[in-house]
């Protein structure tokens, strides 16, 4: 009695094509080729009623009375548009199977066409509607059974039995056509159910799909951030230094000039490997591994020496985890601080960096004395006016169960503090 029929959940996109070729494989070869052709399984469906109801069919042709194998012709039409107007059908082959079975009481073909025209209507509508429609298409042809008296010599072979034999066996043809519509209703209640099933987590798979996209496109977005804010403000003070000290000092200036030179070739980089994913259709780009790319914190502190930050770094406790996407969000933070000093500081004396390591808590720490942090107030904060320095850092923080604050620092200048859990390692000393 298994039958196919497509489900379309509007609610979900193209997106998640992935999963409906999953749910393909999972039905199998047969069912796969009759979920495509609708139609195809209607034939079998018919074909199946026919082969029960053939037995009946030739006897009543034999005996001569062809209206009876002309009502179960016409139930088998019927049930080949069960799909389209599944209440009409079943109204229909409810009357048609009481008419046969006034012509013909003992057929074999007793309640099979409700079975099917049941089935499907339950495949398509909620399980109430369909336990009401199943009980009104069963209760007549029940009924019917229930108290007709059938006469010794219609019982063929069993005319030497008690006559209280034939009510019991009326009961029980009344009961057990109850209880097969019930089975046949079932199982399209379950059909029904499992593909709502199917639908919600289509849709769940679609809305993930999109909170992947959106959350992406916020990767791509902060790392645009710290790659812009920062080569671009080192950049711009690494020139303006060569400008002052070429005359001076050429060769001072030529190493500035490198370094001008080493950050825009990495930002280029950065750049290339972030936009890349906008072009990838594989998915989200392998994780970066700082170490190869050239993001560790010693070139780093180096770069913002050379742009002319009095950078002090101290490191304590053990080294930080082995793990690239741990030290990128250190070298996250860190760099996103030092830029916001870069930029905003005035009459830096000294920047102080330190990193320390406690088990699974990693702190880190960046203050200067600088007079202009302090009074840049919420542009710091802001980092350029985009609102996306502290914002960013705290959901690099927020990985790790951390959290990045900012503000006047105890001795003047600015202070931002930063603390990161790392649970990836319990083993490690």
């Amino acid at each position: 009695m298994t039958e196919a029929s497509q489900v379309k959940d509007a609610s979900a996109p193209a997106a998640d094509a992935s999963f409906a070729e999953i749910a393909q494989r999972r039905r199998g070869r047969i069912r796969r080729y009759f979920y495509k052709r609708p139609r195809a399984m209607d034939a079998v469906v018919v074909l199946c009623y026919v082969l029960l109801a053939l037995p009946t069919i030739v006897s009543s042709i034999v005996d001569g009375k062809w209206p009876v194998a002309v009502l179960l012709a016409l139930i088998a039409a019927a049930l080949m548009f069960r799909r389209r107007f599944p209440l009409q059908v079943v109204a229909a082959v409810g009357l048609l199977e009481v008419a046969a079975t006034i012509l013909n009481p003992w057929g074999s073909n007793v309640s099979a066409g409700l079975w099917f025209a049941l089935y499907a209507f339950a495949s398509i509508k909620k399980r109430g509607i369909a336990l009401v429609v199943f009980a009104a298409a069963s209760l007549p042809l029940s009924l019917l059974y229930l108290f007709m008296w059938t006469s010794p010599s219609q019982m063929g072979t069993l005319q030497d039995v008690p006559e209280n034999f034939h009510l019991i066996n009326n009961i029980a043809t009344a009961i057990t056509i109850m209880l097969s519509n019930l089975l046949a209703t079932g199982i399209g209640i379950s059909v029904r159910q499992r593909r709502e099933h199917e639908a919600e987590i289509a849709a769940w798979a679609a809305r993930t799909t999109q909170l992947g996209k959106v959350t992406e496109r916020n990767r791509i977005a902060r790392e645009m951030h710290d790659v812009v804010a920062h080569s671009l403000t080192v950049m711009i003070s690494l020139s303006d230094g060569a400008a002052v000290v070429v005359k001076k000092d050429p060769e001072r200036a030529g190493e500035v000039l490198s370094e001008l030179s080493r950050t825009g070739r990495a930002a280029l980089a950065d750049m290339r490997r972030v936009l890349g994913v906008l072009r990838d259709d594989s998915g989200r780009p392998a994780p970066l591994t700082p170490l190869e790319s050239g993001h560790n914190l010693t070139k780093l502190l180096e770069g913002f020496r050379t742009a002319g930050l009095p950078l002090h770094y101290a490191h304590s406790g053990p080294a930080l985890p082995a793990d690239p996407a741990f030290e990128l969000t250190v070298y996250r933070i860190v760099q996103e601080s030092l830029t916001n000093v870069l930029r905003y500081g005035r009459s830096l004396g000294r920047v102080d960096v330190q990193v320390a390591r406690d088990g699974d808590r990693v702190t880190i720490e960046v203050l200067d004395d600088g007079r202009g942090t302090r009074e840049g107030g919420s542009d710091f904060v802001g980092s350029l006016g985009t609102g996306q320095g502290i914002a960013g850092m705290n959901e690099r923080a927020g990985i790790y169960a951390g959290i990045v604050t900012a503000g006047p620092g105890k001795r003047g200048g600015w202070a931002v503090h930063a603390e990161l859990r790392w649970n990836g390692d319990k083993g490690e000393s």
